[in-house]
């Protein structure tokens, strides 16, 4: 194995870790649904796409939350809410990676993480609708939320949360990429997959 592949393995552990203790801390937004909670764990993955290139952001993403599975444990006894957080987290990564990957300067990152939010919430929105709540009510043995409840679910809580949380990391994101820059660029030129 080279020395590259052996660093760029133990830094998507290390941000795989950092993501997973960051999903811990999580908390609900007041006046939407409560199963609905922030957490900062996309940071990393934001991190490692920006300097590992997409695979490894999959990979923080996946680490992340198979390890939050393990640690936590699941209400339903199956992963749906680790597989749900899987998907937002590569819906929110990948336009960053193709649009920061063409501009690498805080303008191209900022259109990412708009992208990257607008992605998250509209996919997540549709795959609630479609696969999600289903997928919960089903392994809860709860009464399936139907019609105009189900719509109003996604339109006045998920939806909205998936904004909120976007514009959140958005703000972290570039505020740590001040900071980070350099060293953000010297692990790209260093380690990119």
């Amino acid at each position: 194995m080279t020395s590259k592949k052996l660093r760029v393995m133990i830094l998507v552990a290390i941000l795989g870790s950092i993501s997973t203790v960051l999903m811990q801390f999580n908390f609900p937004l007041p006046a939407l649904p409560g199963f609905l909670k922030i957490d900062f764990s996309e940071i990393p993955g934001v991190l490692a796409v920006m300097t590992l290139g997409p695979v490894a952001g999959i990979l923080v993403e996946l680490l992340k939350n198979v390890l939050y599975w393990f640690l936590s444990g699941s209400p339903t006894g199956v992963p749906v809410g680790e597989i749900a957080n899987f998907v937002t987290g590569v819906l929110f990564i990948m336009p960053i990676y193709f649009i920061f990957n063409k501009f690498r300067n805080s303008r191209g990152l900022t259109v990412g993480l708009i992208s990257g939010t607008v992605s998250m919430a509209v996919g997540m929105s549709l795959l609630n609708y479609l696969v999600f709540l289903p997928a919960y009510t089903f392994f809860l043995n709860a009464p399936p939320v139907t019609g105009d409840g189900l719509y109003t679910m996604i339109v006045l809580g998920i939806l909205p949360f998936n904004l909120i949380k976007g514009v959140i990391l958005m703000a972290i994101t570039l505020l740590l990429f001040k900071s980070m820059q350099n060293w953000i660029s010297q692990q790209h030129r260093k380690l990119s997959m």
